[in-house]
């Protein structure tokens, strides 16, 4: 006997249809901080290139709903073998690439095939792991057997880095992308904006805006000036906190404030010396005043966190005691450790809880003895420099992929950690189907990493948005990062 799987999509499109026709505006212009490095989710990690084409462009067999549920996308449905080992996934009918090539089972063997290789670019290969084999049975029908029971899979497929893309169009994705999703890619003014349309052979809902446009505005008070004028109709995470109080009172725009899986961190370069120090590391965590900084940099907007775990996740577990401010604490711990004099480079990317964020950190670990050379860095060069070849001693960072916490158990991941006792939990964990088990087995995790100061962990990135009041059918939460324009249209 098999345990089957049917899950369907409820879309907001059915509502929607209903509504009386009337003269709406149909286009978008949507505030983005970072401009992405290119448009291929499948080849980078930055968290710019969902944000502009998942689910938008681009969709895999799977996909998050707004709340974090995991709902059929390219895959109607799917089984799930009696051992955990064959998913069988059945693909929509009539789905076509916007180039006009009809979608196949064979391209979806393709895509899983071609981010799992050995020569794979794909920045999340851990969720390709487990799979042993891809077959395409027939045109419709996918056959993934694993090498061990992954309850994760149906999750994992839903992340951007597991989007099916043709092979005639892979190699080509990152300048000109080629998806299946509501809407095609039309035009790139590098260094200012993306624009999309819709895409009128969709196979599913037909998307309600005809035109959606991506402007990169990293500037708070660029931004703030972009929205007062309305030259941008919604920032779905705005960059300076600030005004939001004085945007709230206007009443052309909405503040939007929900939860995001972003967690802000100190990283540390757990390889180079005296940072490979955990006495060192703890004394840099005790150095650090949380409140402080989301008060500083965010102006109230984020939630302490004791570890790299989201707090709104039924598995979080609180462990900011573990490494509560305790400034004559740090000193004593630099002392234990023999450092004295410490001075360490702090790379800080363009986000303003980074820059801001970044300068308090300094001044608090200048209290405790530490001084930083802070270098501010464009994306492309963190994503290079710091990420890439892990060239840097500290820096802030929001890692907003979803319960991403398996990226400490890779040694070869930018902050170096990939301890076995790590790796060991990461694996029961991959292998436990029973909630409350896995629930433990996530609670082990985080206080591994808590209790080895891997980094600092600061706070959990607040979802603090503005758009304009006429818009409906936007994200409030950011269970992945994405703008996911599939429902969204204007009310009046």
């Amino acid at each position: 006997m098999r345990q089957v799987i049917r899950a369907t999509a409820i879309l907001a499109f059915a509502v929607l249809a209903a509504m009386p026709a009337m003269a709406q505006r149909s286009d978008i212009v949507v505030g983005l901080v970072l401009e992405p490095p290119h448009l291929d989710p499948t080849s980078n990690a930055a968290a710019a290139i969902d944000e502009v084409v998942y689910a938008n462009v681009f969709e895999g067999l799977t996909r998050f709903g707004p709340d974090g549920d995991i709902l059929p996308a390219l895959a109607q449905s799917w089984d799930v073998s009696e051992d955990g080992l064959t998913y069988t996934f059945h693909l929509a009918e009539g789905v076509s690439f916007h180039d006009g090539s009809a979608l196949t089972a064979d391209d979806v063997a393709f895509s899983l095939d071609r981010a799992r290789a050995g020569d794979s670019v794909n920045a999340q290969k851990f969720l390709f792991a487990d799979i042993e084999s891809v077959e395409a049975s027939d045109d419709l029908t996918v056959v993934v057997t694993l090498s061990q029971p992954n309850g994760n899979f149906p999750f994992n497929m839903a992340w951007g880095d597991a989007v099916i893309v043709a092979p005639e169009s892979a190699e080509t994705n990152a300048t000109a992308p080629v998806g299946t999703g509501p809407f095609r890619f039309e035009d790139w003014r590098q260094g200012d904006s993306v624009t999309l349309v819709r895409n009128e052979e969709y196979w599913g809902g037909p998307a309600l805006l005809e035109r959606a446009t991506f402007r990169f505005i990293s500037d708070p008070t660029a931004a703030f000036a972009a929205m007062m004028a309305e030259d941008v109709d919604t920032f779905p995470v705005f960059p300076a906190p600030e005004t939001l109080a004085q945007l709230d009172t206007d009443p052309r725009f909405e503040v939007v404030v929900g939860t995001t899986e972003g967690e802000t961190i100190l990283a540390m370069n757990n390889r180079r010396e005296p940072l490979d120090n955990v006495l060192v590391r703890e004394a840099i965590a005790h150095a650090i005043d949380r409140q402080a900084v989301i008060d500083g940099a965010m102006f109230g907007y984020g939630t302490p966190i004791g570890t790299h775990f989201a707090p709104h996740h039924p598995a979080y577990v609180d462990l900011t005691d573990l490494s509560e401010y305790d400034p004559e604490r740090s000193r004593e711990l630099l002392a234990e450790a023999g450092v004295s004099g410490l001075r360490l480079s702090l790379a800080l990317p363009p986000p303003v809880y980074a820059r801001r964020g970044g300068e308090i950190i300094a001044a608090q670990l200048r209290d405790v003895g530490i001084e930083t050379e802070i270098v501010n860095v464009e994306w492309a060069q963190w994503l290079e420099q710091v990420f890439g070849e892990g060239d840097f001693d500290l820096t802030v960072i929001s890692h907003t992929e979803p319960m991403d916490i398996e990226i400490y158990g890779r040694e070869d991941y930018y902050f170096g950690y990939g301890a076995p006792e790590f790796v060991a939990l990461w694996d029961e964990l991959t292998r436990t189907t029973e909630p409350e088990e896995r629930n433990a087995l996530l609670g082990d995790l985080q206080r591994n990493i808590s209790e080895n100061f891997v980094n600092a962990y600061i706070f959990q990135l607040a979802k603090a948005g503005v758009q304009n009041a006429g818009l409906e059918g936007l994200w409030v939460n950011a269970p992945t990062q994405a703008t996911d324009l599939t429902g969204v249209y204007w009310a009046n």
